[in-house]
């Protein structure tokens, strides 16, 4: 026999559909005779709620939302958020969550939105954010967790690698094998991974008396492979007569982009010029010669997003804290 439907329990019992719903959900007023009645024609018939009718019951949906926040294209194929997401949906369906995945290139209000027309239990917000779409989220009361980004409102739960810790493990691993002379190529301050990355990276190399003008550090506009090609060839003559012997980019794409460039122009890396980057993205291990970077761990921040947030969501107590993942030196052919 088929399942039955609310509008059959409600044509049997003598009563409308919405007093049915109301004695399912328990919310709301219904008489004992009509609740009696009702609740002996569910027994009677094996009706088993769907998942609108059980969202109705507990209150929840099983559904999370994920909404990536990313101003330069590529947004959900980027080889970065991109394994993050892969992430989230494996963990999701282990805990039986199903996924909503948007992107927001405007970082704007509308993705925030449109998950709360789609009735989420929570949401998971990937990599910067504008302050007053964190707020605008919080108002609605629905839980959720940041990853690749931080706030100072107090109480909400981020996911980030220790990017600070990276910077510094790139310049320690850069000097001790004889490099003085760095050339820098930084992604978008205004991003809180590539802001730590020089910050860690620039206070070890004056911890150790290395002069600021001895790593000259050039602003990257975008973090992409196409930027770190454009950023070295602009600055090829300057790169030359500094005598720099190593290249620190703060994201694997800007340092293999420039590492292309190198190659075209038949520098031997890392005879002449080692390069590190930072992310360890799969095609740095696949790169001719291989990258050094910094491996983050993105899988472990995509999956314990949606651990923390199972946890708020079933209001377990003691989440409310900061998760930051530390990252590892990995050393490839790219550095001597």
């Amino acid at each position: 026999m088929d399942n039955p439907t609310i509008k059959e329990i409600a044509r049997r019992a003598g009563v409308s559909k919405s007093t049915v719903s109301r004695i399912i959900s328990g919310n709301g007023y219904s008489s004992p005779e009509a609740r009696d009645k009702v609740l002996g024609l569910i027994e009677e018939m094996q009706y088993k709620p769907n998942a609108v009718a059980r969202a109705m019951v507990s209150q929840r949906t099983h559904n999370i939302g994920v909404l990536l926040y990313r101003r330069e294209h590529p947004i959900a194929s980027h080889p970065f958020y991109g394994k993050i997401v892969d992430a989230v949906l494996l963990e999701a369906a282990r805990l039986n969550y199903s996924i909503f995945v948007t992107t927001d290139h405007d970082m704007s209000y509308r993705s925030a939105d449109f998950m709360m027309e789609k009735r989420v239990d929570g949401l998971i917000l990937i990599s910067r954010l504008q302050q007053n779409v964190i707020d605008h989220i919080t108002n609605f009361g629905l839980p959720f967790v940041m990853v690749n980004g931080s706030t100072d409102v107090d109480g909400v739960i981020h996911i980030v690698n220790q990017d600070e810790a990276g910077g510094r493990m790139v310049a320690e691993h850069l000097t001790r094998t004889g490099h003085e002379r760095i050339f820098v190529i930084a992604g978008p301050q205004n991003h809180r991974s590539h802001h730590l990355r020089l910050k860690g990276f620039m206070t070890y190399m004056r911890q150790n008396g290395i002069q600021e003008a001895d790593a000259a550090i050039h602003a990257a506009a975008t973090s992409t492979f196409a930027e770190g090609y454009e950023i070295i060839s602009r600055q090829w003559n300057a790169f030359r007569e500094g005598g720099y012997t190593a290249l620190f980019a703060t994201n694997d794409m800007l340092a293999t982009g420039a590492m292309k460039f190198l190659l075209e122009q038949a520098v031997l890396i890392p005879e002449q010029v080692s390069v590190v980057g930072f992310d360890d993205v799969d095609f740095a291990g696949m790169f001719s010669p291989s990258l050094t970077t910094i491996r983050v761990d993105t899988w472990e921040m995509g999956a314990q997003s949606v651990r923390m947030l199972d946890k708020l969501i079933r209001q377990e107590p003691n989440v409310n804290h900061p998760s930051e993942l530390m990252p590892r030196l990995i050393v490839r052919q790219s550095t001597k």
